[in-house]
């Protein structure tokens, strides 16, 4: 991911389909008299494009790319997969996802499908292909986008026929014979032993809890359904088109492993709603959130592009950028004056290549009639259309930026996340929330960050590596951690699970080099704190650590926080604000690491020789001699 020069661009999504044609030409000469590069269209559009089966429509297609490129637009194209027309759910009506209840989740809205229907799979093979023989070659077509925000109104987990179907053959393939999935399973237990893979159910309407394996199973299997149905696309498009191939990934969806599905794709994006997340995918204080209410969080944004850079090995866009109000969080605040420039600026801060807005024109029908964009439903500006355009000039004059290797890496994993959330033993154990919490310290002292896969096997030139939360350490991520020199700070609740969802023996966390041992582990309340040492205090999760290991962190009643050996140091509890970001400190003071203390707010981002100063508070803040305006951004040479 290091040594990556990209120069940013802007874009929009558009929806031809939604407007009159005489209003094309007027819409593309104005998205580029804005500063736009980018337009991305169609992903919603299949029943436009086969109103019934077999019978295409591509005409109106054809018009508006060519007119989109003829204005000197680059066109995005997607395959619209994520709103199957009512014939084909006419055709196969079991291919409707269903809840964890029972309940069959029905047409009327998008994303009414169950990734396992082979049937559905085969629709949208045959619509892709279509779209791929049509466009693929052609020069107005610069990118394509699969699908849309795969996972989006929980919809990876179907507890539909053809899952349960599909599940059973993925059992047998992995475990061979029942005898091996009773064993690995521990299905002795409660009796819960099969005779055949077609005694198996689906992991729901139990009595009560099930088999917390038997779960985990069925989230691998649900995680490697979504990366099939998307090779099945790629595949296609391969074989017409030499144009990058992207999905747009969403905020805090861990549903499916999103580095899985990222293999098979050239550039990783995501969709970016700041305020909207802060209102209902973000635990925090009421001060905080009523702080930021018009901003946004000021790390959740960051958080996503860090990890949407890893997923797209180095390459990531914003597909979907917030310009204004959005139709769906519990309350929808517009943004204060000038965050809709901010949040694009951060985004090349972290390596974006794009930033689109969504969307071009506020639609005034169906479900997202609320949702801003970048012009009002009457054609008139709205806010975001003036911050656009300055980005753009601002483009013009900073140049290509470049993506340097960060000080820190925080290594992520989705299948921890599902064995969190399966089996949490404390109802605030959320693995995102720990990542979050984590990011936030670092960004605190004015980090920069690295996000790594837990496959990663190179950790050269790192001088700190956290692994908060990782189920099972792999031999790969081990191996590079002994091989490193950066200090390696492991937990909590770190390698306490075998891929089987069992307690290995010796017991956990087993980390080569350093002896620890995790005798016991306890969630605590809300109105529970242990306070440490050194300040600060523990929270939510702690572990009783024994072994020879140095202790270089305790509570005041005398129990091992962190235990240290050489580079390797593991923390055994969930810390406040307060103490993660001072045994953080200590560690990069101990590893030559420079830190700052960022007023609140302010956080840093260095892009190669360029360094970014990003306010998210209100009010204008002075840090090393230079002013930041409030919701503003500022940048110099480092």
């Amino acid at each position: 991911m290091a040594g990556r020069v990209a120069t940013p661009t802007l874009g929009v999504c558009y929806y031809p389909e939604h407007w009159s044609e005489e209003t094309w030409a007027q819409d593309a000469a104005q998205m580029v008299a804005t500063g736009l590069t980018w337009v991305r269209i169609g992903e919603f559009a299949w029943s436009r494009l086969e109103p019934r089966e077999g019978v295409f429509d591509f005409d109106w297609m054809d018009r508006a790319i060519e007119t989109l490129g003829s204005a000197g637009l680059r066109v995005v194209l997607g395959t619209p997969t994520a709103t199957p027309p009512r014939w084909v759910v006419d055709k196969y009506p079991d291919m409707l996802a269903v809840d964890g209840d029972g309940r069959v989740r029905g047409f009327g809205s998008r994303r009414h499908y169950c990734f396992s229907h082979a049937g559905y799979r085969a629709e949208s093979a045959r619509i892709t292909t279509e779209l791929a023989r049509r466009y693929g070659r052609k020069p107005h077509v610069a990118a394509w986008q699969t699908d849309n925000e795969y996972g989006c109104h929980d919809t990876v987990v179907s507890y539909s026929n053809a899952a349960r179907d599909a599940f059973r053959d993925w059992l047998a393939q992995r475990y061979q014979s029942p005898q091996a999935l009773n064993r690995a399973w521990g299905n002795v237990f409660w009796s819960m032993e099969y005779d055949s893979f077609d005694q198996v159910e689906l992991p729901n309407l139990t009595v009560t809890e099930p088999n917390p394996a038997h779960v985990m199973a069925f989230r691998r299997f649900s995680s490697d359904q979504v990366v099939a149905f998307n090779r099945v696309q790629t595949q296609i498009l391969r074989a017409h088109t030499d144009a990058p191939l992207i999905h747009n990934y969403m905020g805090r969806e861990l549903a499916f492993d999103h580095f899985a599905v990222g293999a098979d794709l050239d550039v990783a994006s995501w969709d970016s709603y700041p305020i909207g997340f802060l209102s209902d995918r973000i635990e925090a204080s009421e001060a905080h959130k009523a702080r930021y209410l018009q901003q946004g969080d000021p790390d959740m944004q960051a958080f996503h592009h860090d990890l949407y850079r890893a997923v797209g090995n180095g390459r990531w866009w914003i597909m979907e950028q917030q310009p204004g109000p959005v139709n769906w969080a519990p309350y929808n605040p517009a943004p204060l004056p000038g965050m809709a420039r901010l949040w694009a600026w951060e985004a090349f801060a972290h390596g974006a290549e794009a930033v689109c807005y969504f969307r071009w024109r506020q639609a005034p029908i169906a479900q997202e009639q609320n949702h801003a964009g970048l012009l009002r439903p009457d054609s008139q500006p709205a806010p975001a259309l003036g911050e656009a355009a300055q980005v753009a000039q601002e483009i013009a004059a900073v140049g290509p930026l470049e993506t340097t290797q960060a000080p820190v890496a925080l290594v992520f994993d989705y299948p921890s996340a599902w064995a969190w959330e399966t089996q949490p033993q404390g109802a605030d154990f959320d693995y995102f929330r720990l990542m979050l919490d984590m990011y936030r310290a670092l960004r605190k002292l004015g980090l920069s960050v690295d996000i790594v896969p837990s496959d990663c096997d190179d950790l050269s030139g790192y001088g700190l590596v956290l692994a908060p939360g990782l189920m099972t350490l792999g031999q790969t991520l081990s191996d590079a951690m002994q091989r490193c020199s950066a200090a390696c700070l492991i937990g909590p609740r770190a390698n306490t699970l075998t891929e089987e969802f069992a307690i290995p023996n010796p017991m956990p966390p087993q980390v080569p080099g350093l002896d620890v041992t995790i005798s016991l582990m306890e969630s605590l309340p809300p109105s529970h704190m242990r306070p440490l040492r050194e300040g600060g205090a523990v929270r939510h999760w702690m572990e009783r650590l024994e072994g020879a290991a140095e202790v270089t962190l305790a509570t005041e009643a005398g129990d091992a926080v962190v235990m240290s050996s050489g580079n390797l140091y593991y923390l055994g509890a969930w810390l406040d604000d307060a103490g993660l970001g001072a045994l953080i400190s200590k560690l990069c003071v101990a590893q030559g690491i420079e830190t700052h203390v960022m007023p609140e707010g302010l956080r840093l981002r260095d892009a190669g020789g360029t360094r970014f100063v990003i306010n998210y508070g209100a009010d204008p803040v002075t840090w090393d001699g230079r002013s930041v305006p409030g919701c503003g951004v500022a940048w110099f040479a480092r």
